[in-house]
């Protein structure tokens, strides 16, 4: 069963829904419960993340990066990467290629 439009649970506090994964591309949204965690980790695929409300901090590589409501981060591939919401708050990533890691089909 697909999990295209469904909400998932990632990790405490942060949960995810893939919005849509055709061509090279695939759109997620994210919500950060209060001083969520994304883990640390890194993938071969470009992304984009967009702030659609609250104020998320970035580490990327070792630089640190705070985004709020509007703002735009880039993340290379192959790039070491995680998050913490400092308030609550909701992302939209986009990913290239498509994250087959995270889609079932």
């Amino acid at each position: 069963m697909s999990n295209i439009g469904v909400w998932e649970g990632a990790e405490p506090g942060v949960k995810r829904c893939i919005l849509k994964a055709e061509g090279g591309l695939m759109m997620m949204e994210v919500h950060f419960e209060p001083g969520a965690v994304g883990y640390q980790h890194s993938h071969v695929h470009e992304q984009m993340s967009y702030c659609l409300k609250g104020k998320i901090e970035f580490t990327i590589d070792g630089v640190v990066t705070v985004i709020e409501q509007g703002q735009t981060v880039y993340i290379p591939s192959g790039a070491q990467h995680g998050v913490t919401a400092l308030e609550a708050s909701a992302l939209l990533d986009v990913f290239t290629p498509i994250r087959e890691d995270l889609v079932k089909r």
